[in-house]
């Protein structure tokens, strides 16, 4: 009979052990069913009869059909996809694989920025350049996942320490409002004691008045003015006591908050200091010491916004090293770091004090020229890619040839920074296209 109490146990854990396998199995096939309406929508856009067979899955599914029907609508499928696939050329999977690839590697600067020289990051773009396989991409996206990752927890630190800055902030405002609070009190202490000695200066007046006029002999009279005398004296004396420790009090407590006061305004400026220290950072490349692409965004924000107000032209330029990766690949990360540091520098030092550089990524540079015409910028930026040329560059004993090609666009009024930014990225790509070491004006 005590078995029996162990196998009624034993069956309620096999039912539920069923119940959350069917419940895991459910939560499987809604999953797969989301991904086939997904992968049916992504598939859309080859041809009619493709697009009526993967509709008629996508309508199948989103009805939970029976598995005799889903197989019947594969198999009509799969035969719809073979017609498709002898009548239509062989989409260019090279093409593709670089598209794919120059998402990822777009995904892993944006991911990056403000810390593109990172070990980690350059590790994962060299992996990227070199994945020849799907499973080596998935690799790279996983570890970019992880950075993502990384980077969130990096923010959630950010807050916390904001936090406990925020924290400490309220504690001494709280320091601040407890001595003017305290400051407060004795003022009113003040005005207590001073109307109590006022009342018991004017009794010992009165009394006195009262004994004055009742008094009949001199010596009487002497004696009792004596005592009022000396009664008004010790009221003032106590008085002045209880005012000196009052104000020595104060005193001591006001020199402390001024001395709490001018450390918390030390402690300001040095945080403001520092603050304005990681601001400028954040918007500073750390390899070539010129703008990022943060900055780059927010200035050419500003002057979207200024051209709403003000007339005169922006031109926007964008810039690409010819054949870097080759670069890399030849001499190393070193050798392309300090190409990298020598363009940057040639940028810099050739455009004038009011246009903005900016390296936005990898071997990407951006430039903003205010009050200079489209014809204008580009022989300026014609100039600048001769200088690059003619860089004298060595690593090693060994010459290294730099040329970099430019896009060139005069940013319209009103027009978002996305169009101006594709249509001097679409330029750029002329220039490339044309046999690189050319700027091109869209």
């Amino acid at each position: 009979m005590s078995d029996i109490p162990d196998w009624k146990q034993k069956y309620r854990n096999s039912v539920l052990e069923m119940e959350a396998e069917e419940k895991r199995w459910r939560h499987v096939e809604a999953v797969l069913r989301r991904l086939v309406n997904r992968l049916c929508a992504a598939g859309m856009g080859t041809s009619e009869p493709l697009d009526e067979g993967l509709g008629r899955i996508a309508q199948a599914n989103r009805r939970h059909a029976e598995v005799d029907e889903l197989e019947a609508l594969a198999q009509h499928l799969t035969r719809q996809v073979v017609a498709v696939e002898t009548k239509t050329p062989a989409r260019e999977p090279a093409e593709n694989w670089k598209a794919t690839c120059a998402s990822v590697r777009t995904l892993l600067e944006r991911v990056a920025e403000g810390d593109v020289e990172s070990p980690v990051v350059l590790a994962l773009g060299a992996e990227l350049g070199a994945a020849k396989t799907d499973a080596a991409l998935a690799e790279v996206l996983l570890r970019i996942a992880d950075l993502v990752h990384e980077r969130g927890e990096q923010i959630a630190r950010d807050r916390l320490q904001a936090a406990s800055v925020l924290a400490d902030v309220g504690k001494r405002l709280e320091e601040l409002l407890a001595y003017f609070v305290a400051t407060a009190e004795d003022s009113r202490t003040n005005r207590e004691a001073t109307a109590s000695f006022d009342a018991a200066v004017m009794a010992q007046v009165r009394d006195l008045s009262v004994e004055f006029e009742s008094a009949t002999e001199l010596h009487a009279l002497q004696s009792m003015v004596g005592r009022g005398l000396e009664s008004v004296s010790r009221c003032v004396q106590d008085f002045r006591r209880q005012a000196d420790d009052r104000l020595t009090e104060q005193t001591a407590r006001a020199e402390a908050m001024g001395v709490r006061v001018a450390a918390l305004e030390q402690e300001a400026r040095e945080l403001q200091g520092r603050l304005a220290e990681e601001r400028d950072r954040a918007r500073v490349d750390s390899l070539t010491n010129v703008a990022n692409r943060k900055a780059f965004d927010e200035r050419l924000a500003q002057e979207l916004a200024r051209m709403r107000h003000t007339a005169g032209p922006v031109t926007l330029l964008i810039w690409d090293l010819d054949n870097f990766k080759s670069i890399n690949d030849h001499y190393g990360h070193r050798a392309g770091d300090r190409v990298l540091q020598s363009v940057a520098r040639c940028f810099a030092s050739g455009v004038r004090s009011t246009d903005f550089v900016a390296r936005i990524g990898g071997e990407e540079f951006a430039m903003i020229m205010i009050g200079l015409p489209i014809e204008a910028a580009v022989g300026m930026a014609n100039d600048l890619r001769i200088a690059v040329e003619g860089l004298r560059f060595h690593f090693r004993g060994k010459p290294i040839r730099i040329t970099a090609s430019c896009g060139v666009t005069e940013i319209k009024e009103r027009e978002s920074a996305e169009s101006a930014f594709d249509r001097a990225d679409s330029a750029l790509y002329r220039a490339k296209d044309a046999g690189r070491n050319a700027c091109v004006a869209a």
